[in-house]
């Protein structure tokens, strides 16, 4: 599988990401820098954790508008892959790639520790290798994760099956709706998430609970 990771000034882990791909796949991941207008051909496309611009005015919200973004646009449109990970999912909202925001998380604190997350959605190309209501541990970095969306979009979300994981009952670190962790866009291509299943991926990380995710991606591609 060919993969790209997009980096903007204030990504910190896109050698994490790359790192998690090339692992996985076996191929070299492309490490593509913001300012180009072009995307390599590849199956994959990731925008990867961190603090983009600084989090300024919000988060993702300048990235959002970089060069490479609609480059990242099409590719979606044609089908490929994206997947965006803390930062990178608030960028895919802010991009329009994915419905809602990433607000302050609720108890207006930065929190970094493992939580549980439920698989709401099996049927998908970023979940399929882990089973429904299957629970697994990942951990998060954020200050600003917390999704919000309005009724109508949610109750889309929610109907169309497009949550595609939970964090486990009393587990929500951030306050976020319905204990939302990651959702889809309507086709299905595009999957956003706060956690980090790119530092669970191997048995020094603890656990190897991340890998079904690059897995599942794989295996989609194939």
């Amino acid at each position: 599988m060919k993969s790209a990771v997009v980096v903007f000034p204030g990504s910190n882990r896109e050698r994490d990401m790359l790192y998690a791909l090339e692992l996985i796949t076996g191929v070299k991941p492309h490490a593509v820098w913001h300012t180009e207008r072009d995307l390599p051909d590849v199956d994959l496309v990731v925008l990867p954790g961190g603090f983009s611009y600084g989090d300024y005015l919000r988060t993702g919200a300048i990235a959002a508008r970089g060069n490479i973004m609609p480059a990242v646009a099409r590719a979606a449109d044609k089908g490929v892959r994206v997947l965006g990970v803390c930062n990178g999912f608030q960028i895919l909202c802010e991009a329009g790639l994915l419905p809602g925001v990433l607000m302050r998380n609720a108890g207006l604190k930065f929190v970094c520790r493992h939580v549980k997350l439920q698989v709401a959605n099996a049927d998908t190309d970023f979940t399929r290798k882990y089973a429904r209501g299957q629970i697994w541990n990942c951990p998060v970095a954020h200050g600003d994760g917390n999704y919000f969306t309005d009724d109508e979009t949610l109750a889309r979300l929610e109907g169309e099956g497009r949550v595609g994981l939970r964090y486990a009952a009393g587990t929500n670190p951030n306050g976020s709706l319905n204990d939302i962790a990651g959702i889809l866009n309507e086709r299905g291509n595009v999957f956003g998430l706060m956690p980090h299943p790119e530092n669970m991926i191997e048995p020094l990380n603890g656990a190897t609970d991340g890998r079904a995710l690059f897995e599942s991606v794989l295996e989609a591609v194939a």
